[in-house]
């Protein structure tokens, strides 16, 4: 175990590990029941059973090649606002049927293996401007304590306006509890305590009828259903119909260039927001990375494991696997070998046979950890030189803008795009990154083209 993970070299124990994977996996845990419910609904139609199995099965195997092969506490599922967009744009907007926007997605992971294979995307990280590096950081912290509170519904939209909602249904409450709980043991250090702050907010919410196993289906049943989705995409409905109209084929690529740029930089960021700051990435690492053939940093190898999930995932039945920005509650917990990952992907594996169990985990009991360790990764906005304009405008789109527009790609396409702008007011278009300008470009591309279609 030690030789493998090089646990004393990165200051860490089995122990930690433990508890760091499983505060990851409870973090994150909801999208084995949210997953299915969005892409079985009206409009998709995807078997419930099917894309049950299909989520786990794409976490498991995506986390396990983080763990054995990048050796990297960072875990996998198919990405949140990725099944969305699958859901409702590309199957309900664009009249897609789910079996080619699978292939859709299928070939998206294909182009994400080759640009990490050809160094496309460790170039566009060292391209990224070290204060933009900072405020993508602080922004998934800002960015992940707003999914802590959306999931609650902390934070109210009533006719439009965004506010504090009123403190008077039980969810809010156990949140509030939970949240007390993981301020007070994060604070006093107590070992292992956001997942103890879990547990006990868990064990809290059953009598106020917040911890249910009433979104449950046999383990029979979702076998049964796995056959309809699994190769769906190689199928007459998905590869033999996507390509039969030429008409459709400039809307064809299209998406899945869309499929694909938020696919990459949300992993992008989540990287460089959680990796820099806990010395899982250093900047030597990403810089050694810059040119020769194989995988001979982490970077390297987490990018191409994560590039290769979003076509399995594909394979068995699921939107987007991508790396999840949950993964910073386990780091937070001292996580910081693939030996965490190993365990999120046993939790995952186990989670087939105790899925009432692990669906009776009600959000309220894990958004006050990602509040927290929003709290805690918005520490890097204290590097950015907030007194310098030019250094502040794009840092701060690029860190507000992900909370706000709920996307953590379109947060580094706003800070991308507003740095541009400032160099070139300030005359210095020369400091720009040629891919910054190009990764730009195609951002403002992508959003043209989504205006469009």
């Amino acid at each position: 175990m030690e030789k493998f993970f090089h646990l004393k070299e990165n200051g860490t124990s089995v122990s930690t590990e433990f508890m760091a994977g499983l505060t990851t996996f409870f973090a994150m845990s909801y999208i084995i029941i949210v997953n299915p419910s969005i892409l079985s609904g009206d409009g998709v139609g995807m078997p419930w059973g099917g894309v049950f199995l299909a989520t786990i099965i794409a976490s498991i195997v995506g986390t396990l090649i983080m763990g054995l092969f990048a050796n990297v506490p960072y875990a996998l599922a198919p990405g949140m606002g990725l099944n969305a967009f699958f859901a409702y744009t590309v199957c309900i907007g664009l009249k897609f049927t789910w079996q080619e926007a699978l292939a859709m997605v299928f070939l998206c992971g294909l182009v994400n293996i080759l640009i990490t294979v050809t160094k496309v995307r460790q170039m566009i990280i060292r391209a990224i401007p070290e204060a933009l590096q900072h405020a993508i950081g602080g922004g998934i912290g800002l960015f992940v304590a707003y999914v802590g509170m959306l999931n609650v519904g902390f934070v109210s939209f009533d006719s439009g306006v965004p506010s504090m909602a009123t403190l008077n249904s039980p969810t809010l409450w156990l949140f509030l509890i939970g949240l007390l709980l993981v301020i007070v043991f994060t604070v006093l250090k107590v070992k292992g305590g956001m997942l103890l702050a879990i547990v006990i907010t868990t064990v809290i919410g059953i009598p106020m009828g917040l911890t249910t196993m009433n979104n449950s289906i046999s383990i029979g049943e979702a076998f049964g259903q796995l056959p309809q989705t699994f190769g769906a995409l190689f199928s007459s409905e998905g590869f033999g119909s996507l390509f039969s109209n030429p008409a459709k084929l400039p809307l064809v690529l299209v998406t899945i260039f869309a499929f694909s740029m938020s696919d990459v930089f949300d992993t992008l960021g989540t990287f460089i927001g959680t990796g820099r700051r806990t010395g899982i990435f250093s900047k030597a690492d990403e810089e050694s990375a810059e040119s020769g053939s194989g995988f001979k940093t982490k970077m390297d190898k987490a990018l191409f494991a994560d590039s290769i999930a979003t076509s399995i995932g594909a394979i068995f039945g699921t939107s987007n696997t991508t790396t999840y920005v949950e993964s910073s509650a386990g780091i937070a917990a001292g996580g910081r070998t693939g030996l965490t990952s190993v365990i999120v992907s046993c939790c995952f594996a186990l989670s087939i046979f105790f899925a009432p169990v692990v669906s009776a985990v009600p959000s309220a009991a894990t958004a006050g950890v990602l509040v927290v360790v929003g709290c805690m990764m918005a520490a890097s906005l204290k590097e950015v030189q907030w007194d310098e304009i030019s250094e502040a405008i794009p840092a701060f789109f690029a860190s507000v803008f992900m909370a706000l527009a709920y996307s953590i790609s379109y947060g580094i396409a706003a800070g991308f795009i507003t740095y541009c702008i400032v160099k070139v007011c300030k005359k210095k278009a020369g400091e720009i990154h040629p891919i910054v300008w190009i990764v730009s470009a195609l951002f403002i591309i992508d959003f043209v083209c989504m205006a469009i279609l």
